[in-house]
């Protein structure tokens, strides 16, 4: 069948989101035996302009407001949209490449903002040019790229339903509604619609709060000033979307990871903090009994999350050994002569694995040559910076795409706070430190950063062509591309942005990542210590875990991520339980699971589209939000009940599901 033939486009089988029964395949919406039109002039034009656009966006958003938005799903609904109305045949496949191209934004936006401000912050900008800006951001992506590939069979096929993948799946639900249309897709519609309408009234008119705390009441505030004990939901569709989508078990853990650090590690180092009598730590300014219950999160035990991560990456690492051997090995055999199997189907195939290495090997030798010349102007110290970043960005690449495999959110920021510890360390103990050892970690930070940020976001677009029938290794060549552009964009909206607003003073970007990056980075170059026995404790604690065999990840994101951002997952979690438990007949079940699947795809697809557009409108100078009535106790109550109703809304439109569906 020729690429310019388009057959009909069936639905999503029955096992897209199920484990596999021993024997039993997927086969995924395209035929892998047919060809379709994917890699055209139309789809690689709006990918690439896609990826301008929403750089640019998402870099002066997440840097104005401290929020980047994950750009897959928006640019999904465009691609679905834009497609339509041209009348493009087969059009799936080319939507497919468009969102995976235009995806690069986010990834290479995140890497970029959340360390390289920093250098301006720290009154660096006499030493930084564009061309360290765009390289860091570029090689870092072209190194997540690169990392994931040897992965992809383990995190898409080998795994199958057994990470809920949930910002895949609400892309998947909306690329495949966008082409088949019918019922599926009006109730996504009308999802999309609800939640959309929802969150933008939130966050534009501000009409009730975005979190709902306990402090409303007397009791609530009594316990959080005295015992730092206190409640926090955020009453978002879209977090609510994807705690139905990541499930009962992955919620449950992940919350458990958060109450731990807040019912348990708050409330004693609160205590302990009763006999301390000096500010402990190098960014701390308050005795820990003067510090509220979200200054010791910040402070101290998120630190715990981030050791646990670290940890849990080293171990996942143990445990993928195997696939890691047997990529490597392939990829041996191949650099020395061995034919690659191309008679392969095409939606298993990836790049080969020669070029996978040649590919490492020149961005290595690449990254040396910039960091010999651009950033520290010494052989050893270029080859000690290659190394952190080769090292890092290899061991946390499992890391990145297994936390986005569970819960949708990449905790980049958490393991570049340790690539700038570590990094940090190093260089001071070889003599590299003050502001050209802070330019220097800053840099390979960066670059490290946007490796493990292109790595979380390109193992979505491949999960999303592993469920739809695309050809991984058209996915995987034409996103280098993509990231070329978002680089150069990200690197000229940084400095046209610090030309215009700056980062510091009166009126300045908040910048809260690239902040708190060179809060830490500067008494690390004074020789000041890390908060290391926490991050020990941490990693500790996921060993534990492990041995009991608890999911140390999703438990150690728990404890790093924000309270309010976890507990609408559990809720999301238990809706999906209930619906889908309720009747003997399973078969009717199943249908009203996959009713709410839609719903919360339609949630979380609504949710980050009118996201995208408020935070425009903000920046726009179009703020109708009252941030003295939203912060007031009776817009939290109002919040409450409106998210009562939204989850009420969720389990009533699940369980009008029909077999015959």
């Amino acid at each position: 069948m020729s690429e310019h033939e388009v057959t009909k486009i069936p639905g999503l089988p029955d096992n897209a989101y199920t484990e596999l029964k021993p024997g039993e395949e997927y086969h995924p919406v395209m035929s892998p035996q047919n060809e379709y039109p994917e890699v055209t002039p139309y789809s690689l034009i709006t990918g690439l302009i896609m990826a301008v656009l929403f750089s640019a966006s998402a870099a002066y958003l997440g840097l104005k407001i401290g929020q980047v938005f994950e750009a897959a799903i928006p640019i999904a609904i465009l691609a679905v949209g834009i497609t339509t109305i041209l009348k493009k045949k087969g059009g799936l496949g080319q939507n497919v490449i468009i969102q995976s191209v235009g995806a690069t934004s986010g990834a290479v936006v995140a890497g970029g903002i959340f360390t390289l401000p920093a250098l301006y912050i720290l009154g660096l900008d006499k030493y930084v040019q564009f061309y360290q800006i765009f390289l860091a951001s570029l090689f870092g992506g072209f190194l997540g790229i690169l990392f994931l590939v040897p992965f992809r069979k383990y995190f898409v096929s080998e795994m199958h339903g057994k990470f809920p993948f949930p910002e895949a799946t609400a892309t998947t639900e909306v690329l495949v509604a966008g082409e088949k249309g019918g019922k599926q897709a009006i109730v996504l519609i009308i999802s999309g619609l609800i939640g959309g309408a929802y969150d933008f009234v939130v966050a534009t008119f501000g009409w009730w709060s975005e979190v709902f705390t306990t402090r409303v009441v007397e009791v609530g505030q009594n316990l959080a000033d005295k015992l730092k004990l206190v409640f926090k939901i955020n009453i978002s569709s879209a977090i609510l979307g994807l705690g139905y989508i990541v499930g009962l078990r992955y919620s449950a853990i992940i919350v458990a990871g958060s109450f731990l650090s807040w019912y348990v590690i708050i409330p004693v180092f609160a205590y302990l903090g009763n006999y301390i009598v000096a500010p402990i730590g190098p960014n701390a300014k308050l005795l820990i009994k003067d510090m509220s219950a979200e200054q010791i999160f910040s402070n101290y035990v998120r630190h715990i999350g981030i050791g646990g991560i670290a940890m849990a990456g080293l171990i996942g690492i143990i445990r993928s050994s195997n696939i890691i051997k047997k990529s490597f090995t392939l990829g041996f055999k191949e650099l020395f002569g061995a034919k690659s199997t191309n008679d392969e189907l095409r939606t298993q195939r990836d790049l080969p694995m020669k070029i996978i290495f040649v590919g490492i090997f020149l961005t290595a030798v690449l990254i040396l040559v910039f960091f010999m010349f651009g950033v520290v102007h010494n052989l050893g110290l270029a080859l000690i910076g290659l190394l952190i970043v080769l090292i890092i960005s290899f061991l946390f690449t499992t890391v990145a795409a297994t936390a986005i495999a569970i819960v949708g959110t990449n905790p980049v920021s958490g393991m570049t706070l340790m690539t700038l510890i570590l990094s940090s360390v190093v260089l001071v103990s070889v003599g590299l430190s003050g502001t050209a050892g802070m330019v220097s970690a800053l840099i390979i930070g960066g670059v490290v950063c946007t490796a493990l940020s292109q790595a979380g976001s390109f193992i979505t677009d491949l999960k999303i062509g592993y469920w739809l029938g695309s050809s991984p290794h058209k996915q995987e060549r034409w996103k280098f591309l993509g990231t070329i552009f978002s680089a150069a964009t990200v690197a000229w909206i940084i400095m046209v942005l610090n030309d215009t607003y700056g980062f510091t003073g009166e009126g300045a970007l908040v910048a809260p990542q690239a902040n708190a990056m060179a809060a830490v980075i500067q008494p690390l170059m004074s020789n000041q210590a890390a908060p290391w026995m926490l991050y020990l404790a941490g990693a500790f604690m996921a060993l534990i875990l492990t041995i009991v065999k608890v999911p140390a990840l999703a438990f150690a994101l728990g404890m790093y991520l924000p309270l309010e951002l976890n507990t609408p997952l559990l809720i999301g979690g238990l809706i999906a339980h209930f619906v889908s438990t309720r009747s003997k007949d399973e078969s009717l079940n199943k249908t009203r699971k996959e009713r709410g699947t839609l719903i919360a795809s339609g949630f979380i697809a609504g949710g980050a589209l009118m996201g995208v557009i408020s935070a425009i409108l903000r920046y726009a100078g179009y703020n109708w939000v009252n941030t003295e009535w939203q912060e007031s106790h009776s817009a939290e109550l109002i919040a409450i009940i409106m998210f009562m109703l939204l989850s009420l809304y969720m389990i009533w439109d699940s369980m009008r599901a029909k077999k015959e569906e």
